[in-house]
This record gives C-alpha cells, sequence and structure tokens, in this order.
C-alpha cells in the first residue's frame, strides 16, 4: 500500500526514499474522494434500506433495485447524489486519516529485510487506524446520514440540509456540538471492525495472490484482492453499520432518544424485524462497498506508483 522507492533508489543514510507522511494522508484522503463520486447512489441506497422498516414499520423497499428505481421516481437523477458533498467530506477526514495511519505504521514495524508484519499485526494496525479515523470523521458520517435519509421523510419532517457545511451549521446551532459525535461509538466499533477486515484481508489477499505466482503486482491484481477484501469486510460489519446508522438519523421523542445506544438498536431490530434484518441491505452494501474499495486501492495504488516514478526514483 505504501509508496517505496525502487531498490536503487537511496537517501543520504542509503535507506530506501519513501514518500513523506502528508503526501501518504493527502493520497489517501484524495483516493476516497474519488472512489466516493463513483459510489455515491450506492451509498444513498444502502442508507435508505437499512432505516426501511424501522420501528416495526412496513419496508418501504423491497430489494435494492425497488429502492434504486423508487428515488429516482421520487427525487430525479440528482437525488441518487443526496448527500455527495458529505460523502467526500466524510473520506477527506476518515480516509485520509485511517490510511495515513496505516501505511505509516505498516512501514515503521515492516522488517529491515523487508519482511511485512503478520497477519495478526496487520488486522490491530488496521482497528488503529480505523478507529482514530472514524473519530474524526464522525461529525461528516452525522450529516452524510441524515442527508441521505431526508428524501424518505414528509416534506414536513424533513431536515433539508443545503450541503455538508449547512449540516454541521445548523446541527450545532440546533442540536449542539456533541450531537456532532452521536454514535461516535459504533462509528467507531464498525471502523474497527470494518479496518480489521478490510485493510488486513487487503494486505493478506494481495500477498496470497503475489505469492501464488499467477500474479504479477498491477491493476489485476489490487482489483482481485480488494475484492476478497470488500466480501469480508461486508460480512463481518453489517450489523454494527445499521447500530451505526440508526442511531445517528435517531430523532429526539419527548425528550427522549429513539435508542439507548448501539446494543439497544441491534436488540430492537432483532426483536422487530427479524435476525437477518442485521444484513438487510447486503447487496447494496457490498456493491458500494466492493468498488469503493477497489477504486480506493487502484487510485491510491496508482498515486503511489506516479508519485514515485516522479521524485523518488533515479
Amino acid at each position: 500500500m505504501a509508496a517505496t522507492a525502487s531498490p536503487g533508489a537511496g537517501g543520504m543514510d542509503g535507506k530506501p526514499r519513501t514518500s513523506p507522511k502528508s503526501v501518504k494522508f493527502l493520497f489517501g484522503g484524495l483516493a476516497g474522494m474519488g472512489a466516493t463520486v463513483f459510489v455515491q447512489p450506492l451509498d444513498l441506497v444502502k442508507n435508505r434500506m437499512q432505516l426501511s422498516g424501522e420501528g416495526a414499520k412496513t419496508r418501504e423497499y423491497k430489494t435494492s433495485f425497488h429502492a434504486l428505481t423508487s428515488i429516482l421516481k421520487a427525487e430525479g437523477l440528482r437525488g441518487i447524489y443526496t448527500g455527495l458533498s458529505a460523502g467526500l467530506l466524510r473520506q477527506a477526514t476518515y480516509t485520509t486519516t485511517r490510511l495515513g495511519i496505516y501505511t505509516v505504521l505498516f512501514e515503521r514495524l515492516t522488517g529491515a529485510d523487508g519482511t511485512p508484519p503478520g497477519f495478526l499485526l496487520k488486522a490491530l494496525i488496521g482497528m488503529t487506524a480505523g478507529a482514530t479515523g472514524a473519530f474524526v470523521g464522525t461529525p461528516a458520517e452525522v450529516a452524510l446520514i441524515r442527508m441521505t435519509a431526508d428524501g424518505r421523510l414528509p416534506a414536513d419532517q424533513r431536515r433539508g440540509y443545503k450541503n455538508v457545511f449547512n449540516a454541521l451549521i445548523r446541527i450545532v446551532r440546533e442540536e449542539g456540538v456533541p450531537t456532532l459525535w452521536r454514535g461516535c461509538i459504533p462509528t467507531m466499533a464498525r471502523a474497527v471492525v470494518v479496518n480489521a477486515a478490510q485493510l488486513a484481508s487487503y494486505s493478506q489477499s494481495k500477498q496470497f495472490l503475489l505469492d501464488s505466482g499467477y500474479f504479477s503486482d498491477n491493476i489485476l491484481c489490487h482489483f482481485c484482492a480488494s475484492m476478497i477484501s470488500g466480501l469480508v469486510t461486508t460480512a463481518a460489519s453489517m450489523p454494527v453499520d445499521i447500530a451505526k446508522t440508526r442511531i445517528q438519523n435517531m430523532r429526539m421523542i419527548d425528550g427522549k432518544p429513539e435508542y439507548k445506544n448501539g446494543l439497544d438498536v441491534l436488540l430492537k431490530v432483532v426483536r422487530y424485524e427479524g435476525f437477518f434484518s442485521l444484513w438487510k441491505g447486503f447487496t447494496p452494501y457490498y456493491a458500494r462497498l466492493g468498488p469503493h474499495t477497489v477504486l480506493t486501492f487502484i487510485f491510491l495504488e496508482q498515486m503511489n506508483k506516479v508519485y514515485k516514478r516522479l521524485f523518488l526514483s533515479g
């Protein structure tokens, strides 16, 4: 994942030259933002389906396709890109932090002979990076959930945020600064699961594919490793994600929140909607996470290669 120089490219101390930490953080954010432009409609469908049937109500959407067509019919083509500004800010904060921290720690824990960290250490690095990134990105996450959920509400109940900055300002003014970090604990818990699965499984899958002798370090290898990583991550993180989504979208009812905490969300989902509703929206979640994982890592790998060629080689 990290950009490293070719064997012949060394610094003054003879060690391989690598890109500065600031560049690692920048590339991580840009890679996530680039991927978001392509998958924002899938993120919207995923969020709507996770909120569908809330409170034992009849599910609004039967399938992912039904959700997408309903949104297009009711809100138009622009409607499927609702919340894009929040999605981009989320990537600029969350992904910049998590991938930046991951690549820095990964390099520091790589052996002097180039031996990468073991699987468990990769998972620990991923969890640390994910939890930190989630805390930094929670305000944008709250805005994203609310903006993508708005279109399913009656007109008189919609929040009507114009963009992510309008959302953040209004949340602070109307509900207080702490609301920006509402659902922070389940968000961080989800990030721990996602990053332990995604980052570690990506590195492990890529290493396995390269060691097989059938793949070289190119886009095809990155694509295959990313798809494997996305599938593992989807299965592992969905229950935590639905808890996060509902807490961040909840309203106060008679001065009391709809949910006490993430566990309360999970118990109510199982009780009123069924156990397998914890994986409600599996298809759009993977359809969103899979391509986003693929595009993020491909963009990241390509930017690292270009940087290495332009600034670290020779």
